[in-house]
């Protein structure tokens, strides 16, 4: 797999994952664009399976975040003392919104174009659906019709469970 291929597929859910650790999006590209050009240069030393080069990643990730964390804490004027049950627990928890909110974003871009606009203010910006209607010019009606059509196809294309987060997270 090239580089731009694996950069396509994880780049997106490592910044969320490593947002999530350092608390800084802008913080996590940089962490990201770091773990790629660390695992470019070693490449030959990771096998290329495709989990393996995933596993890597995340761990490189992870270890840079953490690594980053720490240093803003020095930066502060305090010591930190990590306890590393609760960082893996939140790591874990971590990976897991990050993967969700990825296979979300992917399932959303598939929808029609109108139905994905109304989703994503309603359901990811929080947007009420009379502010969806005035933002977009259409009526409250369209919107509601548009989310349950979306929420028709997300069923379609999300695996049950995740389809079940959805729904419970709206």
């Amino acid at each position: 797999m090239s580089l731009k291929q694996l950069f396509d597929r994880y780049y997106t859910r490592l910044v969320h994952f490593s947002a999530q650790i350092t608390g800084s999006t802008q913080a996590a590209e940089d962490v990201v664009q770091e773990a790629f050009i660390k695992y470019w240069n070693q490449q030959s030393d990771v096998t290329p399976h495709p989990l393996a080069v995933k596993s890597y990643l995340y761990t490189a990730v992870k270890h840079a975040s953490l690594n980053f964390v720490r240093h803003q804490k020095v930066k502060a004027g305090y010591a930190v003392d990590f306890d590393d049950t609760a960082v893996e627990d939140s790591l874990e928890s971590a990976i897991i919104h990050a993967e969700v909110l990825a296979e979300l974003h992917r399932a959303l871009s598939t929808l029609p174009a109108v139905c994905q606009q109304v989703s994503r203010m309603c359901y990811l910006n929080g947007m009420k659906n009379q502010e969806v209607a005035q933002e977009l010019g259409i009526s409250v009606n369209s919107v509601k019709t548009h989310k349950q059509r979306a929420l028709q196809l997300l069923r379609l294309q999300l695996r049950p469970e995740l389809f079940a987060l959805v729904v419970f997270l709206n």
